[in-house]
């Protein structure tokens, strides 16, 4: 078994190990995926936070995990003619788990189920979705903090993502959509349900509630940041009150979602747990 183990371990290194040098670069050079370097690190905690679990599971081999590996590699191959990043390294995981299925058997397959889908979160994905979504993001986000800063008394005309204020222009840019607090959003919120609540439902809510309070705290910052524009000028809008005012907006978002899992643990006390 752990000769067999090493060997499939070794031709998994071997085949996949070209994408793994792009992916640290892509989390060392896309500011949206910085918390790429997180991700294999909590899903190793998973597994092993699983330990006790694990040891208490009989080893039963299954054929359906080799139908996985295969569907998998044939993925690969497909999307390595195709020169697409986003399915070889999707497949990557298709591959862990069909070796995984394929050798320990579903009972323990079940277990790494959840730490497998959670390395999802360290795959960027392409940029043709991404835009789909933050474009429409951008806009929004940029009409809702014209309405509160007009509601403010504060004078401001919108031209597409941009502000026009008395003090100038005021952009709002790709970075100040709001994807990239839902991306480490989404995966903070995903890891804190696993690990504080027991129901599925409510790991579920926990998960999707991580969008709107991204958001909402990201219109937030929006917002301030018209209104220091408006009261102190474009430079201090822009400089180190406006990096300081992104930090507390994703402490702002911490705190949100340690209220809604605090709702859900109210609702039904003894469902959770710590």
């Amino acid at each position: 078994m752990r000769i067999q183990i090493g060997v499939l371990g070794l031709l998994f290194l071997i085949l996949y190990s070209p994408l793994f040098p792009m992916l640290v670069y892509d989390w060392s050079h896309d500011p949206n995926y910085s918390h790429g370097f997180l991700i294999p690190v909590v899903s190793g905690y998973l597994v092993w936070q699983q330990r006790e679990k694990l040891g208490f599971q009989k080893v039963s081999p299954s054929n359906w995990g080799l139908a996985i590996t295969v569907l998998g590699l044939i993925l690969y191959l497909v999307a390595n003619i195709a020169a697409e990043l986003y399915t070889m390294r999707v497949s990557m995981l298709i591959v862990l788990s069909g070796i995984i299925l394929a050798i320990f058997g579903k009972n323990i397959f079940k277990i790494l189920l959840f730490p497998i889908a959670y390395l999802l979160f360290m795959i960027p994905i392409p940029y043709i979705i991404y835009n789909l979504i933050a474009f429409p993001l951008k806009m929004f986000v940029t009409a809702q903090a014209e309405t509160l800063l007009q509601g403010m008394g504060i004078p401001v005309l919108r031209e597409g993502n941009v502000l026009h204020m008395s003090t100038g222009p005021l952009e709002v840019v790709d970075a100040c959509s709001g994807m990239r607090s839902i991306m480490s959003l989404l995966a903070l919120s995903a890891a804190f349900g696993y690990l504080t609540l027991k129901t599925n439902w409510k790991r579920i809510l926990l998960f999707i509630s991580a969008i709107p309070i991204a958001i909402l705290t990201n219109l937030f910052r929006v917002t301030f940041t018209g209104i220091l524009a408006n009261s102190y000028g474009q430079r201090v809008a822009e400089g180190f009150l406006h990096e300081f005012s992104g930090m507390l907006v994703f402490g702002m978002a911490l705190i949100c979602l340690f209220g809604v899992r605090g709702l859900l643990s109210w609702i039904k006390p003894q469902e959770t747990s710590l």
